[in-house]
């Protein structure tokens, strides 16, 4: 019987997505172009999509199960054979030569050492660089020790890798500021506009007076490091204005423990916990709140804010949350300091009824313009195009 499932799957993984390899317990998917062969390539990042029956399987919690299939579907499309690895696979070796990797920085520079030396190597960059990622988060981290007396444990720290210096090229998600952070290198980077899970249709007839001091923080684990702690600590001392909080607070037992008088019983926060984007339960919190704070440390470009945009929220957010915010639909925040937090809070909530809703429209088509599975696709494939073209390899 266990013979006969094993074939069983080994075929249906072959007509779903070509020929399923496995080595131990590290996965290779093969998939095969359709269009004439061009070459073939080694992408190293999330595999688990490419091991579903179909695409309404594919988790909606993180952009990159998505953005993964569709970085495979980018180069099928222009003629390339795809393998696929995940990318913890660190006892990768390859059997055979590659015209293109494309790797995230994790044990980017190990696979590429172990790559044939004419391989064009892009590393796809999803977060800032990691010294930038590290001394920011330490910094917060430290903060919240002076200010309360407890370290919290810091769980958005970035492993240290070489990922850009080993790179012929990068894609990145962000800014300018998460740019920033790889100039160093002097490698060609081309920014990728990141996708979003779930289309939120524009809210008609919100009640702009009812929510004007009903505001959301929303975002996933590292609490510390996206800001949660600052955002509490100014509610706290706004009594008339509301937070509700929605991220997963109870798996960080450390900072639901330090905070948990802000989190349980102050009386204008509320929080939720970890939500479904695609809930009814998220849809009445987006339905009465006005605007989103979110004054995370470092990022390479936030899912959680383009959710909340694309949820007509008036965003009051970081510069580096990787997101650039216009004056005419949001706040851009420098400092995330208490008093430019409270500022920004007081600023929005005393906006004229007309002016929040102008502001939760423009928010909301930026959202739509510029962050779709519609635009990272035309995004990537345009800086593949620009990298073959630069090393004279022809493409459609």
């Amino acid at each position: 019987m266990e013979i006969h499932v094993k074939n069983f799957l080994r075929r249906l993984f072959f007509e779903l997505f070509g020929i399923m390899i496995t080595r131990g317990d590290k996965r290779i998917v093969s998939l095969r172009s359709e269009n004439d062969r061009r070459g073939i390539v080694l992408l190293s990042y999330v595999i688990d999509p490419f091991l579903k029956r179909n695409s309404d399987n594919i988790p909606v919690s993180h952009t990159k199960y998505w953005e993964s299939l569709q970085i495979a579907k980018t180069f099928l499309e222009l003629g390339f054979d795809v393998d696929v690895i995940n990318y913890n696979n660190s006892l990768f070796f390859p059997n055979k030569s590659y015209n293109i990797f494309i790797g995230s920085r994790i044990n980017f520079e190990k696979t590429a050492q172990r790559l044939n030396p004419d391989c064009i190597k892009i590393a796809h960059l999803t977060i800032s660089h990691w010294c930038y990622n590290n001394k920011a988060q330490c910094e917060r981290v430290l903060s919240v020790q002076k200010k309360k007396g407890v370290t919290i444990y810091p769980i958005k720290m970035a492993e240290t890798n070489l990922a850009i210096e080993y790179a012929d090229f990068a894609t990145i998600l962000g800014n300018h500021v998460t740019i920033d952070t790889y100039k160093y290198a002097n490698k060609t980077i081309y920014p990728v506009r990141i996708s979003t899970p779930v289309l939120f249709p524009w809210i008609e007839n919100k009640k702009f007076n009812e929510c004007r001091k009903n505001f959301l923080w929303f975002g996933s684990e590292g609490l510390v490091h996206k800001g949660l702690d600052l955002v509490l600590e100014v509610f706290s001392e706004m009594p008339d204005y509301n937070l509700t909080v929605c991220g997963p607070v109870s798996d960080e037992k450390d900072f639901e423990r330090t905070y948990y008088k802000e989190l349980y019983q102050t009386p204008n926060i509320k929080t939720v916990g970890w939500v479904d984007i695609d809930s009814q339960e998220f849809h009445e919190i987006i339905n009465n709140s006005i605007a989103f704070v979110y004054p995370s440390c470092a990022e390479g470009q936030s899912g959680g804010v383009v959710t909340c945009l694309h949820a007509s929220l008036i965003p009051i957010v970081s510069i580096q949350s990787g997101v650039d915010i216009s004056d005419d639909f949001g706040i851009s925040l420098r400092q995330c300091t208490h008093d430019e937090l409270k500022k920004s809070i007081t600023y929005i909530s005393q906006l004229k009824n007309h002016d929040l809703e102008k502001m939760a429209k423009k928010a909301w088509e930026f959202a739509r313009e510029n962050h779709t599975r519609e635009t990272f696709s035309r995004d990537y494939k345009n800086a593949i195009t620009s990298i073959l073209r630069e090393r004279n390899i022809s493409s459609k």
